[in-house]
């Protein structure tokens, strides 16, 4: 199944901004990567990203020139939105790419994980459903979502995610040791990752 990565770059990251400064874009943060490689967090992500995903939409802001460039140098289309909502990009996303077969749905500032997750994310992905990541009891990212879930993905709105949808689907979990697909970078300490 040919799937549409979505990254979703639109938010605006205040909890780390709270920290580290207005100024401070999270996705433009320097970060060690898993092939001990130092790049801006949104970097990581699309380097992450399996050589079977090749359709990549990146949502973002207007003004994030930079996170523009770098979606653009790794083979993303670039779909400019002013909302910051997560229901909201994933809308106009799935709205963008109606012809897909499937979307999974990739979070801009997840830095860690493995790209082998992914690959297993994808595979578990069946007719109509869900594929989501389960690490240590926990669903993780990035979230599959065959071409089935469309309507329902373009219905979402605001800052509310795509989890209501797992109550109307079929959800494969796909039970992975790994912690990068639970590891988000809401503060600047968490660009320091711990493997365990």
């Amino acid at each position: 199944m040919t799937l549409t990565a979505i990254v979703l770059a639109a938010g605006q990251g205040s909890r780390f901004r709270a920290e580290a400064g207005a100024d401070q874009d999270k996705l433009l943060a320097p970060c060690l990567g898993l092939d001990g490689v130092t790049r801006p967090v949104i970097e990581q992500v699309l380097v992450n990203l399996p050589e079977q995903v090749v359709a990549r939409l990146l949502v973002t802001s207007p003004d994030r020139l930079e996170v523009i460039r770098l979606a653009k140098a790794y083979g993303c289309e670039v779909l400019l939105l002013s909302s910051a909502g997560m229901g909201d990009s994933i809308a106009a996303a799935v709205a963008a790419s109606e012809a897909a077969h499937g979307w999974l749905v990739v979070l801009g500032d997840m830095p860690f994980i493995q790209s082998s997750s992914i690959d297993r994310v994808i595979d578990a992905l069946e007719e109509g459903g869900i594929s989501v990541p389960v690490c240590a009891g926990e669903y993780g990212h990035p979230v599959a979502f065959a071409r089935a879930c469309g309507a329902g993905l373009m219905a979402l709105v605001g800052d509310r995610g795509a989890r209501p949808l797992f109550a109307r689907s079929v959800v494969s979990e796909v039970r992975v040791d790994d912690r990068g697909v639970l590891w988000d970078i809401d503060v600047p300490s968490r660009l320091n990752f711990i493997p365990q």
